[in-house]
């Protein structure tokens, strides 16, 4: 009796690690009655004449043996065969050739069969669970979870989910200024699974960009509905990020949407990244123009473009060069890293910041041209009259989207400026 009692407390015992690691019930089932054939094909060879039936609803399971029934002195095999004496005992009715299918008690195969049990039982549902993970996360890569802090470690924090599963937030993955206590809560996004021998392995990150856009996404609907686009986005986590927002409604103005009035959406994120400081900028494909954009707030003068090795020139005033690098040269690490540009500043030299004494400043013909048709000039890099004169006409059209008229009209301008002269 209790030995039998020994057996069915197995099945009480995997139904409670069922309940606590989330395995469902028709798995557990299968893996039940699996393992219990593994234990019988490994004592005797073969588990073919068996029938386990598991009883989820009870919490119990049945083990049928099926023997054939032999003539008393031709019995071979006492595991696949019955003696016809032994059958007769059971039923006398039964004959040779017939089966007979009796209950056999698993406890009476003795202590090692419960023991190998219990050990195939404990590695396949070991197994599941971590397949259970790992299905569960890799579907989650990307996105934002809250986990408990377990124990601090020197290189990364052991983190736990609401179902206990591990996870593991890198010492290279957390903000410089992190600072956790045991049983606080961290936010982070999902960043990989590793799956090396079948042991999965969940790592967060707080310094990805990608964590910094779902922030984004959480704290501004227009965004989570696809109102604005995030175009591109860098970071360098702690100290400052730049974000490049577009809109596909012209009613809404994206940066404004993404920062909210007097800065009420984009304060929680800064928060949560420790204070790190967000530009949030216009995207447009005019690489120009982006580029002067992502290096504000400094003003730019011209700017000179190497498309085929992604280099720019950027002159400005000696005023403004400051701004454009930067406090430790963040400002033009980080308007590189989101344009894809390699920025290099000059700054331009009082007295003889034209190329050409004769040269004048678009900005002096104000007067005669219309300050957003001189803007656009401006963005490819052409701000006095003489780089446009001998910039090509096609590209002059191409390059600052303006109509062939508009163009024509600025060249005669200009021209009739040094004809006069």
């Amino acid at each position: 009796m209790a030995k039998k009692e020994e057996t069915i407390s197995l099945i009480d015992t995997f139904s409670e690690f069922k309940e606590l690691k989330h395995i469902d019930r028709a798995t557990l089932v299968s893996v039940l009655e699996e393992s219990f054939r593994s234990v019988i094909a490994k004592m005797f060879g073969t588990d073919e004449n068996y029938d386990v039936i598991v009883n989820p609803d009870k919490g119990d399971f049945e083990i049928r043996r099926n023997l054939k029934v032999v003539a008393d002195d031709k019995l071979e095999n006492p595991n696949l065969e019955i003696c016809l004496t032994d059958a007769r005992k059971i039923d006398p009715s039964y004959e040779e050739g017939e089966e007979v299918s009796d209950e056999v008690n698993f406890a009476s195969f003795g202590r090692r069969a419960i023991l190998n049990l219990r050990q195939t039982l404990a590695s396949k549902i070991l197994e599941l669970e971590k397949d259970s993970i790992y299905n569960k996360y890799i579907d989650k890569v990307g996105s934002i979870i809250t986990a408990e802090v377990y124990q601090i470690w020197k290189k990364e924090i052991l983190l736990m989910d609401d179902e206990e599963n591990e996870l593991l937030l890198p010492k290279n993955e957390q903000i410089p200024s992190d600072f956790y206590r045991k049983g606080e809560q961290v936010r982070a996004v999902v960043a990989r699974v590793d799956n090396t021998n079948n042991n999965a392995k969940i790592i967060l990150s707080r310094t990805s960009p990608v964590f910094l856009q779902r922030l984004f996404e959480l704290e501004v609907p227009e965004i989570n509905d696809g109102l604005i686009t995030i175009k591109k986005i860098a970071r360098i986590p702690g100290e400052r990020a730049k974000i490049a927002v577009e809109s596909y409604d012209d009613r809404i103005d994206p940066v404004g949407a993404c920062v909210g009035v007097k800065g009420s959406r984009i304060h929680g994120i800064v928060r949560e990244l420790r204070n790190e400081n967000i530009d949030v900028i216009n995207y447009t494909s005019n690489i120009s123009l982006f580029i002067q954009r992502a290096l504000s707030p400094a003003k730019i003068s011209s700017i000179k473009l190497n498309e085929e090795e992604h280099k720019a020139e950027v002159y400005l005033k000696p005023e403004e060069v400051s701004l454009a690098i930067g406090k430790g040269g963040l400002n033009i690490k980080l308007a590189s890293m989101l344009t894809e540009y390699t920025i290099d500043v000059f700054r331009e030299i009082e007295g003889a910041s034209t190329p050409d004494e004769e040269d004048i400043y678009l900005d002096e013909f104000r007067d005669e041209i219309d300050g957003w048709v001189i803007d656009a000039i401006k963005t490819i890099g052409c701000d006095t009259a003489k780089s446009v004169l001998n910039a090509p006409r096609d590209m002059l059209i191409d390059k600052t989207d303006l109509e062939e008229e508009t163009v024509d009209d600025v060249i005669r301008i200009l021209k009739q400026e040094f004809e006069k002269e």
